[in-house]
Order: structure tokens, then sequence, then C-alpha cells
């Protein structure tokens, strides 16, 4: 598996995590998110659910996780019934009380950003000299 996979994906230990923080729930159904239609089986919190996509970079850490349900994580994914917009607002707002300073541009592999940091680090050591 390469670098840019593996820092997409949740470990166990990340995954512990989030589920302890989250108390085992999902989101949406704690926060009262309809589930029409949706059985028993389709609610269990099974699923430890990305808010910025792993398709589109988005990291394997618990600022960019929560549990949920099996229903609720698939209608976000899919967004066939035109409530992925909503439900990230949720999703991103619900990380913000967990995590000051929560912006989504943290949450994206850049396999250059820690080059780019310490470039910019390097340049400010020079401009004080």
């Amino acid at each position: 598996m390469n670098r840019s996979t593996r820092q997409r994906q949740f470990d166990a230990k990340t995954r512990k995590k989030i589920r302890e923080r989250d108390k085992g729930a999902c989101i949406f159904c704690t926060m009262g998110y309809p589930a029409e239609g949706a059985t028993w089986i389709d609610l269990q919190p099974t699923d430890i659910m990305h808010c910025i996509p792993k398709s589109q970079g988005g990291l394997g850490i618990e600022q960019n996780g929560a549990v949920g349900c099996r229903y609720h994580h698939s209608l976000m994914d899919n967004g066939n019934k035109g409530l992925r917009p909503d439900m990230l607002m949720r999703f991103e707002a619900y990380l913000r009380n967990f995590y000051p300073g929560w912006s989504k541009e943290d949450l994206i592999y850049d396999k250059y950003k820690d080059l780019r940091r310490q470039t910019c680090l390097l340049t400010q050591e020079n401009l004080k000299r």
C-alpha cells in the first residue's frame, strides 16, 4: 500500500478514538436526522465516515471522521436524495465542536506539505539574518 493510500485510511487506533468520541453512535441519528425507510440493520453504527472523502484526498484522522450508521453513511456518500450538502454542513459543524480551528484544508493529503513548511521556515530564518 502506498503512502497516499495509507494516509487516507482510518487505522485501528484512530477508529477507536472516533468511536469513543462519538460514544459509538451515529452522529446523524444522534442529531435526529431523518432516516425514512431505513431498517433496523441499516441504522447500526458500524461505519467510520470521512467528511472529506478519500477520493478527494481526505485523510484518515480523527478530525476527518465520525461514526455513522450504514443508512446515513450511504445517504451522504451517494447524495442521490439531494441531502449531501446539508449533511456535510452538519458533519463539519459537529467536528468544529471538538476541534477548534478545524479546517478542511488540513484534512486533505498533500505529499509536499512538510517540504513547503520546511522551506517556509528556512526562508523566514534567512530573512531574519
